[in-house]
C-alpha cells in the first residue's frame, strides 16, 4: 500500500461526539462520512428538523497512512474498528460505501442500520423511485420488503422497498 492510497476505515468516537468529530475532521481536510438522516422532531410548541445519527459512536474516514494517525489524535476519537485477532483497522470496500451513501442521500424513506446479520436475500437492482440504480439484496423483515446494503463487519443499511420497484 502506498502512502497516498486512501481507504475507508471506521473510527469509534465518544457518545454524542459524532457531529463534533465530523466538524474537526472536515476542518483538518480529512475526508469523512457520518451517516445521518434528517427527521422532524415534534415538541409541544414547535417542530424542528434534526439530524439523526444512524450508527451511534461511529464515523467513516477515508484516509491514507498519515491521516489515519491524525484521526486518532482527535480528543473524541477512541480507536478504529479492528476485527478480532487482527491488528490493522478493518477496511470497508469503496463500492459498499458508495452504495450506502447513495441510499442515505436519495432515499425518501427512513433508513435503518441493523447490526444483526440478515439472511442473504435475492440480489436486486432498484428500477423505480429515488433509489433507481442502487444494487442490494431484497430481504423480508416483519412481512415487509427491505432492500439492504451490507457493510463488511458492521451490518446492513436497510430501507423499505416495494417489490415492484426492483428487478
Amino acid at each position: 500500500m502506498t502512502m497516498s492510497s486512501k481507504r475507508w476505515l471506521v473510527a469509534y468516537v465518544k457518545m454524542h461526539h459524532e457531529k463534533r468529530v465530523r466538524e474537526q475532521l472536515t476542518g483538518l481536510g480529512i475526508e469523512n462520512f457520518l451517516p445521518v438522516q434528517m427527521e422532524i422532531r415534534q415538541w409541544s410548541d414547535r417542530k424542528k428538523r434534526v439530524e439523526r445519527v444512524l450508527i451511534p459512536m461511529m464515523i467513516f474516514v477515508r484516509v491514507n497512512t498519515e491521516e489515519q494517525r491524525v484521526v486518532l489524535t482527535q480528543p473524541s476519537v477512541l480507536r478504529y474498528l479492528v476485527l478480532r485477532g487482527e491488528h490493522t483497522p478493518t477496511e470497508i470496500p469503496e463500492e459498499q460505501m458508495t452504495r450506502f451513501r447513495f441510499m442515505l442521500d436519495f432515499s425518501d424513506q427512513p433508513v435503518s442500520f441493523n447490526t444483526t446479520s440478515f439472511q442473504p436475500g435475492e440480489k436486486v437492482r432498484v428500477i423505480k423511485g429515488p433509489l433507481t440504480g442502487l444494487e442490494g439484496e431484497l430481504v423480508t423483515v416483519n412481512d415487509k420488503s427491505d432492500i439492504v446494503v451490507r457493510i463488511n463487519q458492521l451490518g446492513c443499511a436497510a430501507v423499505e422497498m416495494n417489490a415492484s420497484m426492483v428487478e
